[in-house]
Order: structure tokens, then C-alpha cells, then sequence
């Protein structure tokens, strides 16, 4: 089966995306489109399954470095490393977003004026308060 081939306008459209966006991808690596006789860019099946690879992955919080290991055949062993670290910052941020929730739904649940003076509110962040869970987020990102 012939793959079809799509411009860059056409495939940068498909996903939603700045034409820019894909020359950049191209530029670091991780795509490797076909090109017409006038040099301009088609995109195939196989490229349009590797920007859906790389917008999951950059959903997901990959860098294009990780992206770009995952991406590449030459790095078996490295892709095995670079996926398990993934997999462990994954965890780590989906038990922060579970300790999150739980937090905001009792805010919002709470009947309390002040939620900071409610002993149950207090309770979600107590870790935090007695030093026995690390704030996560840089200084940088906390400023106005």
C-alpha cells in the first residue's frame, strides 16, 4: 500500500499546529519528511504516526531530547532508561495531582469561611506543613 503525501500546510493543519513547528521538529531530528522536486516538504503515513508520537509524548511531559531517544533506533538500551525515568516522574506527578484533588475537593466540599483555619483542610497539606514531603514546584514558577 502506497502511503499518501501531504504538505506541510496540509499536515501541520491536520494536528493543529504552526508549519514552524514541524521545520523545528525536522531541524532537532525527530522528523524526516520526503521532499518534491522543488525541495518542498511531504509528509507520509509513518511521519504522521511520529508527530502523533510526539505530541502524546510532549502531553505527556517528555522533552524532544526523550522524545528524540524514543524515537531513534540507534538508542535501544538509552530508550529503556529514558522511558523508566519518564515512567517514575509520571508516578511522582500523578501523586501529587491525586493529593491535589484531594485537597481542592475538600476545599470545595468545606463549609468552613476560611479553609486555611479548617482543621480537615489542614489535614491535606500537613506533609507539607511538617516537612515530610517537599514543595515541588521551582521558587521561579511560585512568583507572581
Amino acid at each position: 500500500m502506497k502511503s499518501s503525501l501531504r504538505s506541510i500546510g496540509d499536515t501541520a493543519a491536520q494536528f493543529g499546529l504552526a508549519t514552524h513547528v514541524l521545520r523545528h521538529w525536522e531541524d532537532s531530528g525527530l522528523l524526516r519528511p520526503e521532499r518534491d522536486p522543488a525541495g518542498r516538504r511531504l509528509y507520509g503515513d509513518d511521519d504522521i504516526v511520529r508527530i502523533a508520537t510526539i505530541l502524546r509524548s510532549k502531553a505527556a511531559g517528555m522533552t524532544l531530547e526523550q522524545i528524540g531517544v524514543l524515537l531513534d533506533d540507534d538508542h535501544g538500551p538509552q530508550r529503556h532508561r529514558v522511558l523508566q525515568e519518564h515512567l517514575a516522574e509520571l508516578d511522582r506527578r500523578m501523586a501529587e495531582m491525586h493529593l491535589a484533588r484531594e485537597m481542592t475537593q475538600h476545599a470545595f466540599d468545606c463549609e468552613a469561611h476560611d479553609v486555611t483555619r479548617c482543621p480537615g483542610f489542614r489535614a491535606t497539606i500537613q506533609d507539607m506543613l511538617d516537612g515530610t514531603r517537599p514543595w515541588s514546584i521551582d521558587a521561579a514558577q511560585a512568583l507572581p
